[in-house]
């Protein structure tokens, strides 16, 4: 349904209209940054005028954010850098003496991209700087006191004693955690109602140290699309401009269409899985119903970890996993005793299957006290019916994901840099070069959640299956 809009006064030069103040700890609807317009997610078709902002979907999630870690992540060309500049030209009108800091991997990468976009589409006329040459400069004076610092993260020695209010990082997926940890002790100047470390990028490795924070909850992650972005399109339809833009992106092949066009966490060539789709796939938490359908499927390891799903059916059909367990060097007594405590005061799974190891199962049995079925292992047959539930029918998925389903963090994966969990799992999963069978590594939750849709439609025609 349309949101409504707001038109505000342009920017001057050493003033701060008082009207544009936001409460604490939000912007506010009625005061969006130093454009000319500003519209909530799904408003109606707006004009991009030259010098005219117009904030909407992920641009305008990102301007209301207000988390202490924020990623506004998406394809190629959906306005990301725009938004966040935005964002921080905002608060450093709206909060004198307030600080910031603008930064990527090098300084030269960020003198040639985004100081550009904020010289020519952004900066309030009479910003002042302190050197003219763009290549050279240190920093935007405002008139009010605030200050907006710019800097590489390849030599951070004049930051290292610093205090931000809000930090940018352009191009977040070229920084290292330690980069990120190193930010986030910056944010202590205190003259904005929330502090905020703020980044955006174009999706990398699904193993990537960015992603595996989202995925634990430690940072908000912002969805951006193309349709986000007024050059490309009117709200309506696409401009002749994004038309010829989006002819370009769909051009490409392999990891670069699947991370610059459909903005998904890809790791390689040839993925299996090609037909996932993070804003399909992936849901919110959600209290389970007691009448819903529930079943454990198991694969057994120990170097190698072991992983146990917890899947609900829903009226439609749709598998919903909505616990996920991943361990290294656990017994299968010890592995069944950490699924008795997380099922604890719950109606127990109707139905164990798990892979054919003939001795774990066996221990399985004992400790759960519940038979277990073996699974239906024919890898070509159960990709297909994986497959066919990412596709869906009429427009609804068959199969989906809960955020935060994965239970903790096996310490011996992360030290290795290894995925855990379907969600880290599924973008690096691809086939051997020059075959139609996948790798044989990292893919054992992806074989659990196999063996679950094989316990399901193995009997079942591949396009019907709820």
């Amino acid at each position: 349904p349309p949101r409504r809009s707001v038109r505000v006064r342009p920017r001057r030069s050493g003033r701060v209209n008082p009207e544009r103040r936001a409460p604490p700890g939000a912007l506010g609807l009625g005061a969006p940054p130093g454009g000319s317009h500003a519209a909530g997610p799904g408003a109606p078709a707006l004009d991009a005028k030259p010098g005219v902002f117009v904030a909407r979907g992920a641009a305008w999630e990102a301007l209301q954010a207000t988390e202490r870690e924020v990623l506004v992540c998406g394809p190629a060309g959906t306005g990301k850098t725009r938004a966040c500049l935005e964002k921080l030209n905002w608060l450093a009108e709206t909060y004198p003496g307030s600080r910031f800091l603008v930064a990527r991997k090098t300084r030269e990468s960020l003198t040639e991209t985004g100081l550009v976009t904020f010289e020519e589409q952004v900066r309030p006329t009479g910003c002042d700087t302190r050197n003219a040459r763009r290549r050279t400069r240190q920093a935007y004076e405002y008139a009010n006191g605030s200050s907006i610092a710019v800097a590489g993260l390849d030599k951070p020695s004049r930051i290292l004693s610093a205090e931000f209010d809000l930090v940018y990082v352009m191009e977040a997926t070229e920084a290292g955690e330690e980069d990120w940890e190193f930010l986030l002790t910056r944010l202590r100047n205190g003259r904005t109602p929330y502090q905020q470390l703020l980044a955006c990028c174009n999706p990398d490795a699904g193993t990537h140290w960015l992603k595996r924070r989202v995925d634990r909850g430690s940072t908000r992650l912002i969805n951006a699309r193309h349709e986000d972005n007024p050059r490309l399109h009117s709200g309506t339809a696409w401009t002749p401009e994004g038309a010829a833009y989006l002819s370009t992106l769909d051009a490409l092949t392999g990891t670069r269409h699947a991370r610059l066009r459909l903005g998904l966490w890809a790791s390689s060539d040839g993925l299996v899985f090609e037909e996932w789709d993070e804003r399909r796939h992936v849901m919110d938490r959600q209290d389970i119903p007691g009448d819903w359908p529930r079943l454990r499927s198991l694969d057994f390891g120990y170097v190698n970890p072991s992983v146990c799903q917890w899947w609900a059916v829903d009226p439609d059909g749709a598998l919903v996993l909505y616990r996920e367990l991943v361990r290294t060097r656990c017994l299968v007594s010890d592995l069944a005793a950490e699924i008795r405590r997380l099922e604890a005061g719950e109606r127990p799974p109707t139905l164990t299957v798990t892979d054919h190891d003939a001795g774990s199962r066996a221990i399985l049995e004992r400790e759960l006290g519940a038979a277990t079925t073996p699974a239906r292992k024919d890898v070509g047959l159960g990709l297909q019916a994986v497959k066919a539930r990412l596709v869906g029918v009429g427009g609804r998925p068959g199969l989906r994901v809960m955020r935060g389903a994965l239970v903790g963090r096996d310490a011996r994966l992360d030290e290795l840099s290894k995925p855990q969990g379907v969600l880290e799992e599924v973008c690096r999963y691809a086939f051997e070069p020059g075959t139609e069978f996948p790798r044989k590594e990292d893919d054992h939750s992806l074989d659990a959640l196999r063996y679950a849709v094989m316990a399901r439609d193995a009997n079942a025609p591949l396009q019907v299956f709820f």
